[in-house]
């Protein structure tokens, strides 16, 4: 029988195929330098139209960008800046919070991240770490502004990874129950079906983002987390 050193070929080969399949499931590396395209298109808006102080931001991956076009009309009469940038992650959020928050000085940040960091294998400390970072930044430059964060949501498309979502939902949940500055929005329980499935009629053919009807839920699930405490203050603008 042919070998490859000691061990025969055919256990080899299956030994190979193993490690093949263990490498698919590796943390992916990601590089936050990579949206630079995206920066410089937020630059020339602020350009084009420079944003008030005193707003609401929204930003995070494809779930808040492919809504960024709809946002303002959704959450009316609330002042919102969309700077949702598509296939981001945490890591992205942090590295760029500057350019996408905290130079507009807003008085709430709304963040949705933590989907493709649990599709990426990223560890679940390493997310809730880099969440916590972002929460103390915030503090620092800007005390007193709120912090929103929403939770992973579900979806056909990830649902072998929706432990690993669950279980960075219960630590973003716990750090927001332990800071009144931050605010935990539910955004598992609107898209679950009574026997405890997640809806399979509010996606777009991909089974990740959601078609018009999700869109709805989604932006009734932002507004019902965001009016209570921030309706008052449009007043003042």
């Amino acid at each position: 029988m042919q070998t490859l050193g000691r061990i025969p070929f055919v256990a080899a080969a299956v030994l190979l195929l193993l490690l093949a399949g263990q490498a698919g499931f590796a943390q992916q590396e990601t590089d936050p330098t990579v949206w630079e395209s995206a920066m410089q298109a937020f630059d020339e808006q602020d350009r084009a139209s420079s944003p008030p102080e005193g707003a609401i931001v929204l930003t995070g991956s494809s779930s808040i960008a492919r809504w960024n076009d709809q946002a303002a009309a959704a959450l009316a009469p609330l002042t919102v800046i969309a700077r949702g940038f598509g296939g981001s992650t945490m890591e992205d959020a942090l590295y760029h919070l500057d350019r996408v928050a905290l130079r507009y000085k807003p008085r709430a940040i709304l963040i949705y991240e933590g989907d493709n960091d649990t599709w990426g294998r990223v560890a679940e400390e390493k997310i809730v770490d880099q969440f916590e970072q972002i929460v103390a930044r915030v503090h620092e430059e800007l005390p007193e502004t709120r912090i929103y964060v929403m939770s992973v949501k579900p979806s056909v498309a990830r649902v072998e990874v929706w432990p690993a979502a669950q279980k960075v939902n219960g630590q973003l949940k716990a750090i927001a129950a332990a800071d009144p500055m931050v605010h935990y929005v539910d955004a598992v329980t609107p898209f679950m079906k009574a026997d405890g499935t997640v809806m399979t009629d509010i996606f777009v053919d991909d089974n990740l983002h959601f078609n018009t009807m999700g869109n709805l839920i989604w932006g009734a699930t932002i507004r019902a987390a965001l009016m209570p405490r921030e309706a008052r203050y449009e007043t003042l603008h």
